[in-house]
Formats: C-alpha cells, sequence, structure tokens
C-alpha cells in the first residue's frame, strides 16, 4: 500500500514519504493516523456546531481531540493498535455529540467527516481516502495542512497543561472551529489564511498557559548547572517533555538507591526548583532524540518515554526490552504505562527494573548551563541593557527549535562557532544541543548562549523581545537587535514559527529546508507579508542577520 506524509522537515526527498516514512512509520501506520485526523475532524466540527449553539465546553471531547493529534505528531506512536483504539474512542465521542446535536435540533454540515458512519469494515477505506492527498488544490491543501500541523503542536502543549491542572476553553473552542474550517471542502483562501494567523495567535496562548502550569507547578527557572555525567548507580532515563511525569518518577524513585537522567527535551527539568531539589536527579545523558539509538545501548537502565521523539530501535538493540512510553506515544512490543484516574503514573515497574540494571555508562563529562526563561533574563535585565548600550552585546540571535540527523544541520553548529563574540544566543528546544556544549564563552557575566528550556519555551523569547521593546521604547518590534535564525523538525517547532508569525515578527530564517507542506503559493503569501526566508551559507547568513 502507499502513503503520504509530509510533516517533518526530513521528508523523503524534501517533498513527501510515499513507501515508509523516514521517521520509521509503516504505511499501515500512516492508514491509522489519516483514520484517526478524520474522525477528529468530524469531531471538532460536531462540536463546534454544539459550541456555536451554547453547549458548554466537555473536557472529555476536549481531550480526547487534544490525544488524538498529539498521538498523531512525527515520532510520537507506532502503535496501530493503540491508533486503532484511539479511532474507536473518537467514533464513540462522535455517535454522543450527535446524539447531543440532534436532541438539541443543532443543525450541522454535510462534510464528509461529519456524515462518515465510522462502520468498522469501512476504516481500511476511510482511512485511504482521508489522506493528506483529499485536497487536490495544492494551496488549499497547504493551507489545511499547515493549520493542521499547528493544532498537533497546539495540542501537545495543551495536554502538559492540562495535565497539571490548567485548562482554557477559549484554546480547545478554537481548536474545534479550526478542525471545523480544515474540513469544510469549499473553504477557500480568503477564509484559511485568516484561520492560519489565528491558529498562531492561539499558539502564543497554548505556550503561555504551559508557561503557566509549569511555573505554577514547579516554581520559575533558575539558572542551573547540570551534570552531563554519570554516577556509580542504577539509573532510569527520562526522555520527552511531560514535567508532571518526571515529577512523579522522582518522587516514587526517592530513597531507593536509584538515580535519575534527563534525555533531550527533558533536560530543562533541572532548572525547576521543585524539581531540582531531588538529589537522585544526577544529570542528562547524552544528546538530541535522534542520536538514542547508539547513545541508549550504553544507558543499561530502563528508559521512560513521556512524549515523541521514538526512534525506532533496530531488532537487535540491546535496549528494546527496557522501554516504556506513555501518554500519547506508543511503539509495538513496548510497555505502555497509563495514567491513573486521580493523573498520576505508577512507575514500580520500572523501578523494580532498574533495580537489577547496572550503573550506565559514562559518554561524556562536564556541565552545561541553562534555565534563562524570561523571568531569570529579567533578572539579569540592567545588567543587558547596559551592555546593549555600551555595545557590549551587538545583536541577539534567536536559535530556537529542532533538531535533526541531516548533516546540514552541522550549519547551527559552524553558525555559533562563527557568531561575532559581541552576539548572544538566545535559544530553547532540543536545537541548542547542536552548540550548548561548544565554549563560546561570555560578555561580562552573561552566557553567549542562554537556554531557556523545552520548544514550549521560545515563549519567553517573544516576551523578552516585548519586553525590550518597552525597555528601548523602540516602535516597533522588529527594530530592536533581535533576529531569528530556527531550525525546525516537526508539529511543535510548526504552531513556535506560527505564533511569532502572530506577534509581528518578521525576516525570520528558517532551515536547513522549508517545509514540503508550504506550498509556493502560501509561501510567497508568507515572504510579502513577513519576509520568511530559509538559510544559505553561514558566511552570508552573518552578513545577512548580524551585519
Amino acid at each position: 500500500m502507499n502513503m503520504f506524509c509530509f510533516q517533518c522537515q526530513e521528508t523523503a526527498k524534501g517533498t513527501g514519504c510515499t513507501v515508509r516514512g523516514v521517521c520509521g512509520k509503516r504505511p499501515e501506520t500512516s492508514r491509522w493516523m489519516d483514520l484517526l485526523l478524520s474522525v477528529t475532524r468530524g469531531v471538532g466540527t460536531i462540536y463546534h456546531a454544539l459550541l456555536e449553539a451554547g453547549y458548554a465546553n466537555d473536557p472529555a471531547v476536549d481531550d480526547f481531540i487534544v490525544d488524538a493529534l498529539f498521538a498523531t505528531i512525527t515520532n510520537a506512536n507506532f502503535d496501530d493498535s493503540a491508533l486503532l483504539q484511539k479511532v474507536d474512542a473518537g467514533i464513540a465521542v462522535k455517535r454522543q455529540l450527535l446524539e447531543t446535536a440532534s436532541r438539541r435540533g443543532v443543525s450541522l454540515p454535510d462534510y464528509h467527516e461529519v456524515a462518515w458512519g465510522g462502520e468498522k469494515s469501512d476504516y481500511e477505506a476511510e482511512g485511504d481516502r482521508e489522506t493528506v492527498l483529499r485536497n487536490s488544490d495544492a494551496d488549499i491543501r497547504s493551507l489545511k495542512e499547515t493549520i493542521t500541523l499547528g493544532l498537533k503542536g497546539m495540542a501537545a502543549y495543551y495536554e502538559h497543561a492540562a495535565r497539571l491542572g490548567q485548562r482554557d476553553a477559549s484554546i480547545t473552542t478554537f481548536m474545534a472551529r479550526a478542525l471545523a474550517g480544515i474540513s469544510d471542502p469549499e473553504a477557500g483562501s480568503d477564509t484559511l489564511l485568516p484561520l492560519l494567523l489565528e491558529t498562531g495567535k492561539q499558539g502564543v496562548s497554548v505556550m503561555a498557559l504551559l508557561d503557566k502550569a509549569n511555573t505554577t507547578a514547579y516554581g520559575k527557572p533558575e539558572i542551573t548547572r547540570v551534570n552531563i555525567g554519570t554516577g556509580k548507580r542504577p539509573g532510569i532515563l527520562i526522555s520527552g517533555h511531560d514535567l508532571h511525569d518526571i515529577a512523579d518518577l522522582l518522587e516514587q524513585t526517592e530513597g531507593t538507591g536509584i538515580d535519575v537522567y534527563t534525555h533531550g527535551e527533558m533536560l530543562p527539568a533541572h532548572y525547576y526548583p521543585e524539581l531540582k531539589k531531588y538529589k537522585h536527579l544526577v544529570g542528562n545523558y547524552g544528546n538530541a532524540w535522534w542520536k538514542q539509538k547508539e547513545e541508549f545501548a550504553h544507558f543499561n537502565g530502563p528508559i521512560i518515554f513521556t512524549t515523541n521523539c521514538i526512534v525506532p530501535p533496530t531488532p537487535t538493540a540491546n535496549y528494546a526490552g527496557r522501554v516504556f512510553t506513555a501518554n500519547s506515544t506508543g511503539y509495538p512490543g513496548w510497555k505502555h504505562i497509563a495514567t491513573r484516574p486521580d493523573g498520576h503514573k505508577d512507575f514500580s515497574e520500572v523501578i523494580e527494573m532498574a533495580r537489577h540494571c547496572q550503573a550506565p555508562e559514562e559518554i561524556e563529562h562536564g556541565e552545561i548551563i541553562g534555565g534563562f526563561a524570561h523571568d531569570q533574563v529579567f533578572a539579569l535585565a540592567d545588567k543587558i541593557v547596559e551592555a546593549v548600550k555600551s555595545g557590549a552585546i551587538r545583536k541577539f540571535v534567536v536559535m530556537g527549535g529542532c533538531d535533526g540527523r541531516m548533516k546540514s544541520r552541522n550549519y547551527y553548529a559552524d553558525f555559533a562557532k562563527a557568531l561575532p563574540k559581541d552576539v548572544v544566543i538566545l535559544t530553547s528546544g532540543c536545537a541548542k544541543y547542536k552548540y550548548n556544549k561548544l565554549q563560546l564563552g561570555e560578555i561580562g557575566c552573561i552566557p553567549r548562549v542562554l537556554d531557556a528550556g523545552q520548544c514550549n519555551d521560545s515563549y519567553s523569547w517573544a516576551v523578552v523581545a516585548l519586553k525590550l521593546k518597552e525597555i528601548f521604547g523602540a516602535a516597533d518590534i522588529n527594530d530592536l537587535p533581535i533576529v531569528f535564525n530556527l531550525a525546525w523538525y516537526e508539529q511543535k517547532a510548526v504552531i513556535v514559527l506560527l505564533a511569532l508569525l502572530s506577534l509581528g515578527i518578521r525576516n525570520i530564517h528558517i532551515g536547513p529546508t522549508l517545509p514540503a507542506f508550504v506550498s509556493p503559493g502560501v509561501l510567497k503569501v508568507l515572504q510579502d507579508n513577513f519576509s520568511l526566508g530559509t538559510i544559505s551559507t553561514v558566511e552570508d547568513d552573518i552578513r545577512t542577520m548580524i551585519g
């Protein structure tokens, strides 16, 4: 069978994966994801009509939409049975909403996603009908899919916030409206382009909500030096983005003689006071997600994925039998840890496995520094403003986003090394692994790499930029000495980009390539309105961005 997926930066030939995903996704899995997205569009469309008619937000419907979108994000879930269970759950939700609409006399649009009956015998055919290519017009397809990918990124951030008790019905109401807009076969660019920009605006809101959730639960990030070596006790490695899960793990492992290590995007857990207080949170192991196959082989202990990014292991990988998944993630043969009704997880099986494992092998040693979220930067505001006014700092360059496997991504390490010594890098997301272990020095007491945290913490740089605009009395945010050179890989980077555009930030450079889902027509609109560009050579880009 064939598939078509172009949602990540590494998509085959820069156009789309048609045989098997570069991420490892099989055609059958792609089919079930397409089916799940079709069901989710149907649920969203009916839900939107009910909300418009005065129906109150239903947290169960909100949670289904969020979970379904998150499960289809790149490298999150490769488990066909888990995806089909979500399809079944979605059809049950859809039927309940249809019954409510009928009972209340709410009229519904006759879109295919609403009309499809959800018969199991039709699952394969429906999945094949509802691919990305269901929209034949390239620009309409581009707008609809870019909105969809933005919604996936929003869903990821919203799920983390909701698990920490922070919800916002206006965000999930928008998600339902956006799904209805995507489902409309008559929707044109005149309605889809404003919807795309509104997706970015809502992206700012959801990142602010997650920032509030994280800091309310765990305190405001602090400047922290993080060990990248290892101890001599057995360890558990936890990856992904979900701080609620690492909090559960740290509490349950305290006093057990087992150390906890972060991996990938979980690194910023070390910056939060309520997490760093645990002495057995001993360090960060390894680098960005794409190096996990070689690094996990040396860790020796169990590994937990709280979110993407999973790289399918080789059949002979020595760690395959000690990996656990949680939340929206899944992989065939790996144990999935369910969330209990009280919102917490029981990691006792992971802990018991760790007791019988050797300590991790050390693959590097030293320290890295981070914790420069917006409140911490504001604490340094006087020194930063003084350094800018004196000329000690010429410019800030935001280099957030994602890391990836392509050799072309070495550009970001080379760019960081080639930057003039009076330029400060503002980073967040796993893109930082290209340069956060370089010795780039300081300007006064200000490190030249300021790491705010996870990809959602790109919100910090928007907050910082707006604050500097106020401090310097700039008429426009684009008049500040801040430029954006972003790396992208998957859908959380898409919502970050849309969020920055919604704030009116222009001249953003993205790379290492432009998204395959952005058609030439849509690209022209973004270039004309926001001067969106891509990268070229390090030398040319430094001349263009820094001067």
